[in-house]
């Protein structure tokens, strides 16, 4: 039997649905130039005084960490009403905080509904302390050793949750103004949850910003990025940020990488190592670090270490080893620290600088690889990694030296 509708008798007078509210943009994923364009295209700021209103309302986001216009003392009161009715400044929210017993700090922040990450920030690494930041919600790499790669890709994170990631933190530190003497956090790491290259605009742009030095006042030289080896982004990651590169390399062979590193299926070794010698920038001041993970019986022994000698050789490099943090499941074991130690000489006896990294915030869940495991368990958004001793490898105590 069929059914007909007969829409004679809806009123019309009905009401309308009612409008959907449009997102405001939030101004502090934009550059300076992207600010300006922004405030001349919603008609609150007029072109003749745009640059100097961007300048004003940059610093007051980033140098100052308000979170209202309200706070905005210099710009006139209709301005800040305006501004208010068109964008938002205002931070996540912080769903969760911990402190561990060794000083390290973890933050989960909801950028969005079901949209969560988590940041970490380690005291006493870089020059004076760094913050583990993520890229994307999920990952498409599935490196086999490590358990948070196993979680799905969401969707990329903006410049504003990226650089929010980094507010969060100093709110928390207290390190407003940005030009506050003897402050903790002096490094920015991606190696976060994601893969930079794969949202590399979103990425550069936050790079930006936390570099301004009418903002946060990063140095580029204390930015890291972090990759798997997307090989046909690393010029493009080198020329727009001249940030420093690490890989996360762990193996010497395309056997055994295409078995960790999926990724290496497609980008192999040879063609990884030719894209990292084109760097921009690298050089003994800018050098790369190679991350390798210590699996017990797999990629340890001393013939390995003399390979990765000569994989690398002629590239300005240190190695940060990293040992691996079982996981439930996992068909893999940390090598014996002996073992690590081993593998260490053989690379410091060829002058690489190579240090073991010892995890850190264990206590609150943090350490490297531990994170979805252990927080699916607390937490069912369960959408959080971070590599953290990974992190706090590719902060030798020479970057103390750096701008």
């Amino acid at each position: 039997m069929s059914v007909t509708l007969d829409l004679s008798r809806v009123s019309s007078d009905a009401a309308p649905a009612a409008p959907v509210a449009k997102p405001l943009v939030n101004l502090s994923g934009l550059t300076r130039p992207q600010l300006i364009a922004a405030l001349v295209e919603s008609g609150v700021v007029e072109h003749g005084k745009a640059k100097m209103r961007a300048t004003q309302i940059f610093r007051w986001m980033h140098h100052r960490g308000v979170t209202d216009f309200a706070s905005m003392s210099d710009v006139a009161k209709e301005t800040r009403a305006r501004l208010a009715e068109a964008f938002t400044i205002a931070r996540p929210e912080i769903v969760e905080r911990q402190v561990s017993q060794d000083g390290t700090r973890k933050w989960l922040i909801r950028m969005a509904p079901g949209i969560e990450v988590e940041s970490v920030f380690i005291p006493g690494v870089g020059r004076a302390g760094a913050l583990c930041v993520s890229s994307q919600v999920g990952c498409t790499l599935n490196c086999s050793f490590c358990h948070t790669g196993t979680q799905p890709l969401v969707r990329n994170l903006t410049a504003a949750e990226i650089v929010a990631q980094v507010q969060v933190a100093k709110d928390d530190l207290g390190e407003w103004p940005s030009d506050k003497e003897d402050r903790q956090l002096s490094n920015i790491v991606f190696m976060g949850m994601g893969e930079p290259l794969y949202n590399l605009g979103q990425v550069a742009d936050a790079i930006e910003i936390i570099s301004d030095n009418e903002g946060i006042g990063i140095s580029r030289r204390r930015i890291t990025v972090s990759t798997s080896g997307v090989v046909p982004m690393l010029e493009k990651l080198g020329s727009t940020t001249q940030a420093m590169l690490a890989i996360s390399l762990h193996a010497t062979n395309d056997a055994l990488r295409d078995v960790l590193v999926p990724l290496n299926k497609k980008y192999p070794i040879a063609e990884l190592m030719a894209g990292i010698r084109a760097y921009p920038g690298l050089s003994n001041a800018r050098r790369v670090t190679f991350e390798y993970v210590m699996l017990k019986g797999v990629n340890d022994s001393p013939p390995e270490a003399r390979a990765l000698v000569n994989l690398i050789k002629g590239i300005p490099a240190k190695i940060n080893l990293i040992p691996f943090n079982p996981w439930p499941g996992s068909d893999y074991q940390c090598s014996d620290w002996a073992t690590i130690e081993a593998f260490a000489a053989i690379l410091n006896k060829a002058g690489y600088s190579s240090p073991i990294r010892t995890p850190r915030g264990r206590d609150i869940l943090a350490a490297c690889g531990q994170l979805k495991s252990e927080s699916e368990k607390v937490r069912a958004s369960a959408l959080r990694k971070l590599s953290l001793a990974a992190m706090a490898g590719v902060l030798s105590e020479d970057d103390d030296e750096a701008a």
